[in-house]
């Protein structure tokens, strides 16, 4: 199954087309039971995801593949070894687990400053240890994987972003190079924080600075009579390259939808669609 579960929404209120805000710790079972029986085997969690990793230790992960993410560390934490295995081994506790399939860097570039070499070394050290499998990146352009290839760092995986309007780890050649490298590719964001499912008239004002793109949007999704979640999903399945896709929902139902439009082709997208403008496609820079 290409499909892996995002966990952000069980440990905080999460995403622009978020109504219902955090999901009941009830209704993360009943999703991580279903998840399970579809054949979803991943979850994509992190220490920064508020209460996510403890709801997830509490449902239980027999079974699951659970890649989980370090915070950008402090500058007042000197001893990074002892930081780094703290970190994890609250993980592992909150998880109820004695190792996980992956850790990765929610601020790579921190590779790069001072105590670069030490972090990446104690992440290292827990592969050896067989406290994880794999480490890597969570990077937000690939603007961020230039940086960290020359500096010699080399992941076993690397999560970014891609979507229909953000198509730039593809069009920068990333996508060919880490599968020719033999490096897992995870993709988020592929509903762009469920922007990309909402009709035009829920659609926060703030976007109507894009409404060029959202018209042609719109209009594509007319014409070829198919939902946003179709056209947004299909899109990226479509891409061989990807090893995962993580997907990110608030109730059972929601998954059952996504599963479910996860088996409708999507035909061509048009170039319009493809942005490179951060400010629509990077939601940290979203000023709402």
């Amino acid at each position: 199954m290409k499909l892996a579960l995002g966990t952000v929404q069980f440990g905080l209120d999460y995403g622009v087309a978020n109504t219902i805000g955090q999901v009941d710790k009830n209704e993360v079972k009943k999703i991580l039971t279903f998840a399970k029986q579809e054949g979803i085997n991943t979850l994509d969690t992190a220490i920064g995801y508020g209460d996510s990793e403890k709801y997830l230790g509490q449902a239980g992960m027999d079974g699951w593949n659970v890649i989980t993410k370090l915070p950008e560390i402090k500058a007042e934490h000197s001893d990074i070894d002892f930081w780094v295995n703290s970190q994890i081994n609250n993980s592992l506790l909150h998880l109820n687990v004695l190792s996980v399939s992956g850790v990765l860097l929610h601020r790579p570039l921190q590779l790069l400053e001072k105590n670069g070499l030490r972090l990446w070394s104690s992440l290292e050290d827990l592969k050896e240890r067989g406290i994880v499998k794999k480490v890597g990146f969570s990077v937000y352009e690939p603007d961020d994987l230039d940086k960290l290839w020359e500096a010699g760092f080399l992941p076993d995986i690397v999560q970014a972003p891609y979507n229909i309007f953000d198509q730039r780890l593809k069009d920068s050649g990333w996508l060919s190079k880490l599968n020719s490298n033999k490096i897992e590719v995870h993709t988020r964001s592929v509903f762009l924080q469920g922007l990309l499912l909402m009709s035009s008239d829920k659609r926060p004002k703030y976007f109507s600075k894009w409404n060029n793109i959202f018209d042609e949007w719109d209009l594509w999704l007319k014409i070829n009579n198919i939902s946003g979640i179709e056209a947004a999903l299909n899109f990226v399945l479509s891409e061989d390259l990807i090893d995962k896709i993580i997907v990110g929902v608030d109730s059972k139902t929601q998954l059952s939808e996504i599963i479910s439009a996860s088996k409708n082709y999507t035909s061509g997208v048009p170039k319009i669609l493809n942005t490179t403008d951060d400010m629509l496609i990077n939601p940290s820079l979203w000023d709402m």
